[in-house]
C-alpha cells in the first residue's frame, strides 16, 4: 500500500492536466502492479531488454514511455508498441524509428531531447539545432513529433535547474506551429521546479516506489 498511498500524495499536489510517467527501471512487476492498480498507466523504462520483457508479462493497456538513451539497433524490439518516445536526440534515430513505424503500420509519437543541462555526458540536440531538426521531421511520416524534453543538471543549485528548465519553456512555447502538446521534464528531485516551468509531464521513479536497494 505505501506505494499506492505515494501516488495519492502525488497526484493531490499536480494538476490533473500533468501527466505522470511512472520510471519503473529496475523495479518489480509487483511493484508496478501496485502503481496500475492504483490507477496509473504511464510507465518508464531505460533500458529495452527489460522494457520488453515488461511488456510481455504486464497488462496490455499499460502505455509505456522509453526515456533512456535510444540506440538505432534496438528501435526494432519496441516498435510494436511503445507509446512514446522521450529521447530522439540524433537523426540518424529518427530515421530508424520512422523506418520502423512505417514496418509496424503505426505512427510512433517522439519527443526531441534537448541538451539544457551543465553535464556535457548528457544527450540530446543543442538549441540552436531544434529548428532545423523539426524541419527535417517534416519528412519522417511515420513519427509524430509531440513536443520537448529535457533533463536538469544534478545539482543542488536550484536556480541553475529553474534557469534551464525555464530556457526549454520558451523554446517550447515558441513552436505552437508544430502543434506542440508535450513539454516532459522533471523528476523526482526537481519535478517542483519543471512543473513552476510549464512543464506537462513530469517522470517519478523514487517519489513513487521509494529509492532503490
Amino acid at each position: 500500500m505505501l506505494i499506492t498511498n505515494r501516488l495519492k500524495e502525488i497526484n493531490k499536489k499536480i494538476s490533473s492536466n500533468l501527466s505522470l510517467v511512472a520510471v519503473s527501471k529496475t523495479r518489480n512487476n509487483k511493484e508496478i502492479l501496485e502503481s496500475y492498480k492504483s490507477g496509473q498507466l504511464m510507465f518508464g523504462e531505460n533500458k529495452v531488454q527489460e522494457l520488453t520483457k515488461k511488456y510481455e508479462e504486464l497488462p496490455k493497456n499499460i502505455q509505456w514511455h522509453m526515456i533512456g538513451h535510444l540506440q538505432t539497433n534496438k528501435v526494432k524490439y519496441i516498435a510494436k508498441f511503445i507509446s512514446l518516445i522521450h529521447t530522439v536526440d540524433s537523426i540518424k534515430l529518427m530515421k530508424e524509428i520512422n523506418k520502423r513505424a512505417f514496418n509496424e503500420n503505426r505512427n510512433i509519437d517522439c519527443l526531441i531531447q534537448i541538451h539544457i543541462a551543465k553535464e556535457k555526458n548528457k544527450f540530446g540536440f543543442k538549441i540552436h539545432e531544434i529548428n532545423d531538426v523539426l524541419d527535417l521531421a517534416r519528412d519522417f511520416k511515420n513519427i509524430n513529433i509531440k513536443g520537448l524534453m529535457g533533463m536538469g543538471t544534478y545539482t543542488d543549485d536550484l536556480d541553475i535547474i529553474n534557469n534551464e528548465f525555464k530556457t526549454l519553456n520558451c523554446e517550447f512555447l515558441k513552436r505552437k506551429n508544430f502543434e506542440f502538446d508535450t513539454l516532459s521534464m522533471g523528476m523526482s528531485n526537481d519535478y517542483k521546479i519543471a512543473i513552476k516551468n510549464g512543464s506537462t509531464m513530469i517522470r517519478l521513479g523514487s517519489s513513487i516506489f521509494g529509492k532503490r536497494k
